[in-house]
């Protein structure tokens, strides 16, 4: 610890270490010229060499003003030797100054409790710095209340790192006042005290229950989140406080952040790290990258690792991987991972690999989940399970859900069940719809819908989908269509096709056609029912086709015909065939009905022998009507057993 000038220093930790040379040496020059300026005001243009001999010669004369700012510069350069003799002359004069460097002094050499004796005397004599430096070395030994009463002196006479200190043992203790000194301490610019008041105000600002603070830093990521979908390139916590803000939230995080700006513009790497993450999330990303860089190149690791997801989702992957590679060779795990990613995606699977086992050795679980999906990809399936289980052991509940899904895959129903359930319990989504499946395999409807319907409240589209379908199955019709809709606006064909026949089925019937009426518009679940066929989905295609010929545009029913049965649906070139036949086009007509005939479809078999018969072709006629009969339905296979029976007596008249 050193101190010197009229000023104690403390490193940003909290800790008593000795301070730099570079920060020490700014201190005493700036105590220097203070007694300078009670001493002499025409020293002004002096160098340093012509002050110290100044004061040298006056000092040697027994000038105690002097003997204090020689014993200080001397300090300053390291010269012990040279500085004690100035410095206990100045201090048995009553220099407080002196008293307060010979304790510095005193502390360098290994005598604590001597300095600390000086401290006090200085202390007592008025001095912010050795009140505070007493202080701390009070708190050092273990003794709160003396180091309490001391660092309450120094603050109190406006010294900056006095209340720094002060607010770091009350915060200790959680003492309410910690953040008052806090204030105090960035006000006069300790920028520590600025980052951790800004902290302190986002907190109480973010999460009413005061629990343990965690701010998206830009770098904490879900797995798969910031790499496209790839392997994990982060953590998995939340990326956000949970729960709802108070009032004032706004004005407490606006304040926030002024803290965190003047942390960061003092040179505070974690501040501009924090910064440019409240930043990012803005969307203010050219700001972001800005206090990024400026982390970043302070050394900060974390920062280097957001600036490349900043870069990468800006199309620079080149510069990217560049502050990846720094953090990662920095010990960040995060950036590994990204790497990995990123070396994975060019199909450098070596390379992957080499960089999820250094996430994994920088202590990151997501490296062991990354190695998984690398040898998944690869089809190495029991190395896949060995890092699967490995970090599914330590805690990752993404790698606890693919554990268990290649266990289900290998037939291990039993062995997949509890790590699905532990996946589940620690906030996975998909492992919670893994074990509705599971359930509804066993036919425990009941539990799967629990699961089904814990996955959907989380926003899973498939989970959503099947609590619809559930629903409607026991007749709530309301919670049902709720569910649908989810599902269907988070992409699921199936689930706008199914949210359509419920809107179709309240639809009242039409009313006679009206010559010269203008057309009807579209309604909202023939509008589903097209999002459902845009996605490929061939019953709905058909239906769009329905209503679009009901309209009378055969234009647009042939178009969704011949989509829905070139992609084999029986219904849709049944339709088609129909649609045809009445514009003349019988024997392509005939062509879709055969294939329609062929899929199962019993009125295409029908058709096919009406038309046989129609042209002379009695045998080929039978043919069809016969699978018409097998195929039914009741109506169809009985009037193809008349037509049928017609057919024989015409062949055998």
């Amino acid at each position: 610890m050193v101190f010197m000038g009229d000023r104690a220093t403390l490193l940003e930790t909290g800790r008593f270490v000795q301070r730099h040379a570079g920060n020490a040496a700014d201190e005493i020059i700036e105590a220097a010229e203070a007694v300078d300026a009670a001493v002499d005001t025409t020293a002004e243009q002096e160098t340093e060499a012509e002050t110290e001999a100044r004061h040298r010669l006056a000092a040697e004369k027994g000038d105690a003003a002097s003997m204090s700012v020689l014993g200080a510069l001397l300090l300053r350069r390291g010269d012990l030797d040279g500085a004690e003799p100035y410095l206990r002359g100045a201090t048995t004069q009553g220099d407080r100054a002196a008293a307060n460097n010979l304790g510095v002094l005193l502390h360098q050499r290994g005598y604590p409790d001597e300095a600390a004796g000086w401290w006090r005397v200085a202390a007592v004599a008025g001095s912010a710095p050795a009140a505070h430096a007493l202080g701390r070395h009070h708190r050092e030994r273990g003794d709160e209340p003396a180091a309490e009463y001391w660092l309450r002196q120094a603050a109190e006479q406006g010294h900056a790192l006095g209340a720094y200190a002060l607010a770091d043992l009350l915060e200790h203790r959680s003492d309410v006042g910690a953040e008052r000194w806090l204030r105090a301490a960035a006000e006069q610019g300790h920028r520590e005290a600025a980052y951790r008041l800004a902290l302190a105000l986002e907190r109480r600002a973010t999460e009413p229950s005061r629990g343990p603070h965690a701010y998206d830093t830009g770098t904490g990521l879900r797995p798969g989140a910031r790499t496209g979908g790839g392997p994990a390139a982060g953590g998995e916590g939340p990326l956000v406080a949970a729960g709802g803000a108070p009032a004032g939230d706004a004005d407490g995080l606006a304040e926030a952040e002024q803290w965190f700006r003047q942390a960061a513009a003092r040179g505070h790497r974690r501040a501009a790290l924090h910064l440019g993450a409240i930043l990012e999330k803005r969307g203010e990303l050219k700001e972001a990258g800005r206090w990024y860089l400026s982390s970043a190149k302070d050394g900060e690791a974390k920062a280097a690792c957001a600036l490349g997801f900043l870069l990468r989702d800006a199309g620079d992957e080149e510069s990217a991987a560049v502050w990846w590679l720094r953090a990662a060779q920095d010990g960040d795990g995060n950036a590994a991972n990204a790497l990995g990613a990123l070396h994975a995606a060019r199909g450098e699977q070596q390379t992957a690999e080499r960089w999820y086992r250094a996430a994994m050795d920088a202590g990151d679980v997501n490296g062991a989940y990354n190695l998984g999906l690398l040898c998944a990809a690869q089809e190495r399936t029991a190395q896949a399970e060995q890092w699967y289980r490995r970090a599914a052991y330590a805690g990752h509940r993404e790698a606890a859900n693919a554990l268990a899904v290649l266990l289900l895959q290998a037939g291990d129903a039993n062995g997949a069940e509890p790590w699905f359930s532990k996946a589940a319990e620690a906030g996975s989504v998909d492992a919670a719809f893994n074990l509705g499946i599971l359930y509804a395999g066993r036919d425990d409807d009941r539990t799967a819908l629990t699961w089904y319907e814990r996955a959907a409240a989380a926003g899973h589209t498939e989970a959503a989908l099947q609590v619809g379908i559930a629903r409607l199955r026991d007749g709530d019709e309301q919670t049902a269509e709720r569910h649908l809709r989810c599902a269907a606006g988070g992409g699921s064909a199936e689930a706008a096709y199914r949210l359509a026949t419920v809107l179709d089925a309240r639809r009242p019937a039409p009313g006679p056609a009206v010559l010269g009426a203008p057309r009807e518009e579209k309604s909202e679940c023939e509008e589903w029912y097209e999002r459902a066929a845009e996605q490929g989905h061939r019953r709905a295609q058909v239906r769009v086709g329905m209503l679009a010929a009901g309209r009378g545009d055969v234009a647009e029913a042939a178009r969704w015909y011949r989509e829905a049965a070139e992609a084999g649906s029986r219904n849709g070139a049944f339709n088609l065939g129909l649609l045809l036949a009445r514009e003349g086009a019988e024997r392509e007509a005939a062509l879709w009905w055969t294939r329609a005939a062929h899929a199962g479809h019993g009125r295409a078999a029908l058709r096919l022998a009406l038309l046989a018969a129609r042209r002379g072709e009695l045998t080929e006629g039978r043919r069809w009507c016969d699978r018409a009969v097998e195929l039914g339905p009741a109506e169809v296979a009985e009037r193809a057993a008349r037509l049928s029976e017609a057919l024989h007596q015409e062949l055998t008249a």
